[in-house]
C-alpha cells in the first residue's frame, strides 16, 4: 500500500513488509511460543505487537507500540495470557498514525463469541466496503483495512464461524494472510492467489501457523507444508480440516519475498530465501559484470546477493560497509545538516577495503535514490577509485497495492528517470539492474518461452494480479483523505 510521507523516516529509504502472523494451537505455553514466533516475524513489522489467548473460559488480549520484546519480554506479560490457544500479529503501519486501537489482533464480540484475527496483506477494495458498510449502520473501531473483514463476518447472514468467514472472504479483493481464533478454533487462510505467505508447523502434536518457517524454527517446530492459495485450514480439538472455498486462480506469489522481505533462512514455496538470493546476484554478474577489484554488499539486504555475484564473477567479497543494527527512527530533529549526515547513524564504511579499489555495490532495489546516492558518496570519501553498482532485482517502477509500504509511482527513482539519468543522479561510474528474465531464470522458471508469471511482479511490470477498485474509484489520494476523514489515517 502507498506509503503517507508525513510517517515515513526521512533516512528510511527502503521498502517495508507490513505484518507477520503467528498461530499456536492445544499447547501449555502457547503464548510464550507465539511471542517468540514473533521475535523471528519482528523483520516483517516494527512498529507494533499484539497476542490474543483464550484460556477455554476468556479471551485475554495484551498489545503495544513497539517491538516484540518491548511488550512481551518479560514473565509477567506472558503470564497474563493464560490459555492454551494464541495468535499474534507484527505490524508495520504504510498510512496514518501508528495509533493504539490499530494494532492487532483485532478482537470483537460476535453472537457466537469472542473473535481474534491477525492480517498480513492489503485489501484492494477496502475502502468501498467500509463505505457501505457504514452506511449500512457499522461502527469501526480502527482504520485497518483488517477491521473490514471484522464487520463483513458480523453482517454475514451465514449460521457457522467457518461459513462467515468464508462469506466475507468472498467480498474482498486484495492480498492476506490470515489467522482467527474462536472460542473452539484456528483458522489459517490464504488468498486465492497465495500473494501473502502462510505456512503451517506442528510441535508436540499442537499445529502452529506463520508467516515463514524461520518462526517454526524458533521454537523447535517441524515444517509440514505451505498453506495452498486459497485453502483455508480449520484446526481444533478433532484436528485439522483443509477447504478450499473459493475457485481457483494462477498462484502470483510475491517475488519480492526472495528478494528481500523473507528472512534469508527461511524456505518459501519449497525454494530456500537465502539460495534464491544467491542465485539472482549470479544471473546479476552474468548479465553486468565489470572488472573491479572487491563486490561489497550494501547491508543486511544486499549480502547473499553479493556472495552469489562474487561467486560467478570469481571477484573477492567483502564487507565494505558497516551496519549500525542499533539504529531505529532517529530521536534527532531531520535539519537538513541531520538529514545529511543521517545515512551514518546506519551505515559506515570499511575503509581498508575501500581505499584505491575499484568497487561493486550490490543492493536489492531503489526506491527513491536516496540512499543509494550516500552510499557511493561514503564510498568515494573512503578513497574508492571505481563504484559500479548492481541491483538484483529489475527496476522499480510501480507501487505494491498487496500489503508493501512503497512510495507513489511518482516518487520512484525508476519510475521518472532513465538508466543513464539515475547514474548520474546516484554517481555511480556504471549502473545496471537484473533484467526480468534473469530474475526468472533465478526462480527455476523459463522467462523466455511466453512465460506465464507465478509471481506477482506488478512492482517491475505494472500487471497487477487484481482489481484495484478503490484506487480506480478515485486513487490513493482518495483512500486516504477518504480515511483521514473518518477516523485519523490508514494502517
Amino acid at each position: 500500500m502507498v506509503r503517507n510521507p508525513l510517517t515515513t523516516d526521512p533516512f528510511d529509504d527502503a521498502f517495508h513488509e507490513e505484518c507477520g502472523v503467528y498461530g499456536v494451537f492445544g499447547h501449555i505455553d502457547a503464548a510464550a511460543l507465539t511471542a517468540l514466533g514473533l521475535h523471528a516475524l519482528q523483520h516483517r513489522g516494527q512498529e507494533a505487537a499484539g497476542i490474543v489467548t483464550y484460556d477455554g473460559r476468556n479471551f485475554h488480549s495484551i498489545r503495544g507500540l513497539g517491538h516484540v520484546a518491548d511488550n512481551f519480554s518479560s514473565q509477567s506479560a506472558i503470564d497474563r495470557l493464560p490459555g492454551n490457544f494464541a495468535i499474534g500479529h507484527n505490524r508495520y503501519s504504510t498510512a496514518g498514525d501508528t495509533i493504539e486501537r490499530n494494532i492487532q489482533p483485532l478482537f470483537a464480540d460476535f453472537e457466537f463469541g469472542g473473535f481474534a484475527i491477525s492480517h498480513n496483506g492489503n485489501l484492494t477494495n477496502a475502502v468501498s466496503l467500509r463505505r457501505e458498510l457504514v452506511r449500512r449502520g457499522s461502527l469501526f473501531q480502527s482504520t485497518t483495512d483488517t477491521e473490514v473483514i471484522v464487520h463483513l463476518i458480523a453482517t454475514s447472514t451465514y449460521v457457522t464461524v467457518v461459513d462467515r468467514v468464508i462469506d466475507a472472504l468472498k467480498q474482498i479483493e486484495g492480498a492476506y494472510s490470515l489467522v482467527a481464533l474462536s472460542r473452539d478454533m484456528m483458522i489459517g487462510v490464504r488468498d486465492p492467489m497465495g500473494v501473502r505467505p502462510l505456512v503451517l508447523g506442528i510441535l508436540d502434536n499442537s499445529w502452529i501457523l506463520a508467516s515463514e518457517t524461520c518462526a517454526l524454527d524458533i521454537i523447535g517446530a517441524r515444517f509440514v507444508r505451505d498453506l495452498e492459495p486459497g485453502e483455508m485450514v480449520v484446526i481444533n480439538e478433532s484436528g485439522i480440516e483443509s477447504l478450499k472455498p473459493f475457485p481457483p486462480q494462477r498462484p502470483r506469489h510475491c517475488i519480492f519475498e526472495y528478494i528481500y522481505f523473507a528472512r534469508p533462512d527461511s524456505v518459501m514455496q519449497g525454494r530456500s530465501v537465502y539460495e534464491t538470493r544467491k542465485r539472482i546476484g549470479a544471473e546479476l554478474a552474468r548479465e553486468s559484470h565489470v572488472p573491479v577489484d572487491v563486490i561489497i554488499p550494501v547491508p543486511d539486504s544486499g549480502v547473499p546477493a553479493a556472495i552469489g555475484y562474487a561467486a560467478e564473477a570469481k571477484v573477492p567479497f567483502e564487507l565494505g560497509i558497516i551496519r549500525n543494527h542499533y539504529v531505529g527512527r532517529t530521536f534527532i530533529e531531520p535539519t537538513d545538516q541531520i538529514r545529511h549526515l543521517g545515512v551514518k547513524l546506519k551505515h559506515n564504511a570499511n575503509r581498508a577495503h575501500v581505499e584505491g579499489k575499484r568497487v561493486i555495490l550490490v543492493d536489492d532495489s531503489i526506491v527513491r535514490g536516496t540512499t543509494s546516492v550516500k552510499i557511493v558518496e561514503m564510498m568515494r570519501n573512503a578513497g574508492a577509485r571505481e563504484v559500479h553498482m548492481r541491483i538484483a532485482s529489475p527496476p522499480t517502477t510501480n507501487p505494491c497495492f498487496y500489503g508493501v509500504d512503497t512510495p507513489e509511482k511518482s516518487e520512484l527513482m525508476a519510475a521518472k528517470m532513465s538508466l543513464d539519468e539515475m547514474r548520474k543522479v546516484i554517481g555511480v561510474d556504471t549502473l545496471a539492474f537484473l533484467s526480468m528474465d534473469g530474475l526468472y531464470r533465478a526462480m527455476g522458471e523459463d522467462a523466455r518461452n511466453n512465460r506465464l508469471p507465478q509471481y506477482c511482479d506488478a512492482c517491475f511490470s505494472g500487471e497487477y494480479p487484481t482489481r484495484l477498485t478503490d484506487r480506480e474509484d478515485g486513487g490513493s489520494t482518495a483512500q486516504l483523505s477518504f480515511l483521514t476523514e473518518i477516523a485519523g489515517g490508514k494502517r
